[in-house]
């Protein structure tokens, strides 16, 4: 007797499909997402490194309140504590980043405003134009080269006895492009996270890259219309919440990373899309984190 093919989306929608659909890809004719349908006798794969705390499809990320580190206590959908996630701000060492960055503006302003007295009215106005933009140019880039990078690490607990994973970020200061790197604890590479500012001007994006610089899937904000109107009305009292959906490198949705509707701040990364799982849990959970700090929310 020949069994169907079940297929679940994340909707909520369940079907028995015909044998001849497994690993073909079809449409939730409910919401809309792209789905694989799973092979006969398919058994999802353990997480890669036997642990545990990543194996699974579903993660809720709480974050802490009243801190000043971002931490985040992760939670199976089983309401199983997994993993203890903290990206320290480091607020005496920026603070004197500050102050070094408005001392070297302040002296090459000095120093440009002295060159003023030696030149003629006509010039007066360029040169002042000039003052201004060196000296905000100093201090930018002076704090920027002197505050210290905020790496990500996920702990066994809250304990931080045991770390589980980190990423790492990469540049100091960035102007068109931020990159993380998501390595082990053994400092094996598993992926780079990528995010294009100038992608936020309409619809925010992260890049996930393999080691050799390879994309292997996008998250990205879950509507067009939802994120222009983001950027007119900001999240609107929280109704407004940027949600992003995380997709394979040719388009099928593999997951989804939403903010619950809740006071603090609490997300769920939901890859039951993903049957295959064809996207490292420790890669998509270190994504998920840097959906929400990666992104100033």
């Amino acid at each position: 007797m020949t069994t169907g093919v079940p297929l679940a989306c994340p909707c909520g929608e369940v079907w028995e499909l015909k044998p001849e659909y497994a690993g073909v890809l079809l449409e939730c004719p409910v919401c809309g997402r792209t789905l694989r349908a799973p092979r006969p006798g398919f058994r999802p794969l353990p997480a890669p490194d036997g642990d545990p705390a990543f194996d699974r499809d579903v993660f809720l990320l709480n974050q802490r309140a009243f801190t000043i580190s971002s931490q985040y206590e992760v939670w199976g959908d089983d309401g199983k504590a997994l993993a203890y996630v903290e990206r320290p701000t480091y607020p005496v060492r920026t603070v004197i980043a500050w102050l070094v960055g408005i001392f070297a503006a302040a002296s090459v302003g000095s120093w440009m405003a002295r060159l003023l007295e030696d030149h003629a009215e006509v010039l007066a106005g360029i040169f002042a134009l000039a003052l201004v933009g060196v000296t905000v140019a100093t201090f930018a880039v002076v704090m920027m080269s002197v505050r210290p990078l905020r790496h990500v690490t996920v702990y066994r607990d809250s304990s931080r006895r045991e770390p589980l994973l980190r990423v790492i970020q990469e540049q100091r200061a960035a102007v068109l492009t931020r990159t993380y790197r998501v390595v082990t604890v053994a400092d094996e590479p598993l992926a780079r996270l990528r995010k294009v500012y100038v992608h936020n001007l309409v619809r925010k994006r992260w890049y996930v890259e393999d080691p050799a610089g390879a994309v292997t899937a996008l998250a990205v904000e879950d509507s067009i219309v939802l994120s222009l109107m983001r950027r007119v009305l900001g999240p609107f009292f929280g109704l407004l919440r940027t949600n992003f959906v995380i997709q394979a490198e040719r388009g099928e949705v593999l997951g989804e990373f939403n903010r619950k509707f809740t006071l603090f701040d609490r997300y769920v990364l939901d890859l039951r899309s993903d049957v295959e799982r064809r996207l490292d849990r420790r890669i998509a959970l270190a994504l998920g984190i840097m959906l929400d700090t990666g992104e100033r929310r």
